[in-house]
């Protein structure tokens, strides 16, 4: 594992660097505080790191597994959800595109941003996980219509997440053009950009193409509930 990527496993990277504020649990399995997001980790597949992961799992509630390789359910727990994803990465933006008015979204912005996060499904996103990087937003009539923002933090590396548009205003260009700007500023820090989409999105999969995202890795998700 010594030579393995940090990305290959997303999750327990994040929670040993730029999550590890806001982690629970132990050198065996790490968890990020459910305010935040629903994701978990084991530090390998060994007995004793997946039954310590089992304590981690919410008893209402899931718990993500996001990873490479395989993983092994607990006892005790149960896989209701598996999905195949592309995870991205950018070493520069593409020039280009078109420009939109935005703004920062901070706190107060909090409950509008998870209305449009449920209506939306870009993924999950838990009452605090603004709080985990810069969101912008452009709002219409006083409304936030699209956003993006930062989710997982790890040492080099960045993720675009959060990117969501009402459906009443699609077809503006306004995720591409808010990726750029977040994609930017992360490339601006001396990170690297990188996000997930589902693997059967092409659709996606195309737009992130366009803006200078390149396919790194095929990773799994994998859901577990108690």
């Amino acid at each position: 594992m010594s030579n393995a990527h940090p990305l290959d496993r997303p999750v327990w990277s994040a929670l040993n660097s730029g999550w590890s504020a806001y982690a629970e649990g132990d050198s065996r399995a790490l968890r990020l505080s459910p305010a935040f997001g629903p994701f978990g980790a084991a530090h390998d597949q060994s007995p004793e790191s997946v039954a310590a992961l089992q304590e981690l799992v919410p008893p209402a509630g899931e718990l993500w597994l996001v990873e490479a390789g395989p993983v092994t359910c607990p006892s005790g727990s149960r896989i209701v959800r598996e999905a195949r994803l592309t995870q991205m990465m950018a070493d520069a933006i593409a020039p280009g595109g078109r420009a939109v008015a935005f703004e920062p979204l901070d706190d107060r912005d909090a409950p509008e941003m998870q209305g449009l996060a449920e209506l939306t499904r870009p993924g999950p996103f838990a009452a605090r996980t603004h709080a985990l990087g810069d969101f912008i937003g452009v709002r219409i009539d006083g409304k936030i219509v699209a956003m993006a923002g930062e989710r997982m933090q790890v040492d080099g590396f960045s993720e675009v997440s959060g990117v969501c548009t009402h459906p009443d205003h699609r077809g503006q260009g306004y995720a591409g053009a808010l990726i750029r700007v977040v994609a930017a500023r992360i490339l601006e820090r001396g990170n690297k950009p990188f996000l997930h989409s589902y693997a059967d999105n092409e659709g996606a999969i195309a737009l992130y193409e366009s803006l200078g995202f390149h396919q790194r890795a095929a990773i799994g998700v994998t859901i577990l509930t108690r």
